[in-house]
């Protein structure tokens, strides 16, 4: 039998290696992983709970049926009457929406029926999402109308040109009350104007509460916006409109406006402060409207609708 030997190190020499297989153990464990990533930290189980919540919420939104936007930049002519006048005038639409369980009267019957006639949507919706939507008394019943297509000053006097009538174009200085403007745009088309005029800036556009002032009317009466209304103003002189102010301290009586047969650009005011100083400059003339009793001044909007029934009271006077 062969005999065995034994390698023992001396305390001082070399032992018996490995044969390289201790390497990795010798080689470190790099960098220090991040708070998040070490087992049993507080930060590591704070990512995990939130993945899993993350997780959680992905899965619900999955397997939830998709939502149909109702929100979105449209406006909203609300109301019974509103809706069915703006359906009655052809006013561009997007969808009719009508209040789940709304019982249908008269007026939501024809505005259904209007609406499918013109191939518009008819969607039902939650009454709470409509109270959010809409502003005001909406009964039920609301027109998505899409935003409104200004005219240019000078096309809106280019197509009162073309009419048999002399041109009627009403210029407003200052009115900010959209339902002032909705109802002055009602007054124009029920007296024969062309057109109405607003300055691009402190002034009312053509929201939904100007389409339920109107009664419609936006969709027959255009609507321009003028970057510089003294400018506008001057430009409609130069083709000869007769600019006329309305103003409290006038030096002359509506009633005594002949001039009204002619071809006018009628300005009014704003709702508190009435003409501004250099659009009443602009004015060749500023007439009054007659009052009896101490009222000092009229609303914006009857202002508006009173000249211009006088007028067209002179025009079919000849």
């Amino acid at each position: 039998m062969a005999p065995r030997l034994i390698s023992v190190a001396s305390k001082k020499g070399p032992s018996v290696g490995t044969g390289g297989h201790g390497r990795k153990r010798l080689a470190g464990k790099g960098p220090t992983p991040p708070a998040s990533a070490r087992k049993g930290h507080p930060q590591a189980r704070k990512a995990a709970s939130q993945a899993k919540r993350a997780a959680t919420t992905n899965a619900t939104a999955s397997r939830r049926p998709p939502q149909r936007r109702v929100e979105d930049d449209a406006e909203l002519v609300a109301g019974r009457n509103p809706v069915v006048e703006a359906l009655r005038a052809r006013v561009p639409a997007l969808e009719l929406l009508v209040a789940l369980g709304l019982d249908g009267d008269d007026r939501t019957v024809e505005a259904v029926a209007l609406a499918r006639k013109r191939g518009l949507p008819v969607s039902e919706i939650p009454r709470s999402t409509l109270d959010r939507r809409a502003a005001g008394v909406h009964q039920g019943l609301a027109l998505r109308v899409p935003p409104y297509a200004y005219a240019h000053p000078e096309d809106v006097l280019a197509a009162a040109q073309e009419h048999a009538e002399p041109p009627l174009i009403v210029a407003l200085d200052g009115v900010t009350d959209p339902g002032n403007l909705g109802a002055i745009v009602r007054s124009v088309a029920a007296f024969g104007g062309h057109g109405v005029i607003v300055p691009e800036r402190r002034a009312a556009g053509v929201t939904a509460a100007a389409w339920k002032a109107s009664a419609g009317a936006l969709a027959r009466v255009p609507v321009a916006r003028a970057t510089n209304l003294t400018r506008t103003l001057l430009s409609f002189a130069d083709a000869g409109l007769l600019v006329v102010g309305l103003d409290a301290d006038g030096e002359l009586d509506l009633d005594d406006l002949e001039a009204a047969s002619g071809a006018i650009a009628l300005v009014v005011g704003g709702e508190g402060g009435g003409l501004s100083r250099l659009v009443g400059e602009r004015c060749d003339l500023r007439v009054r409207i007659p009052m009896a009793g101490e009222v000092e001044s009229l609303n914006a909007a009857v202002a508006a609708g009173v000249a211009l029934a006088e007028v067209a009271r002179r025009r079919r006077a000849g």
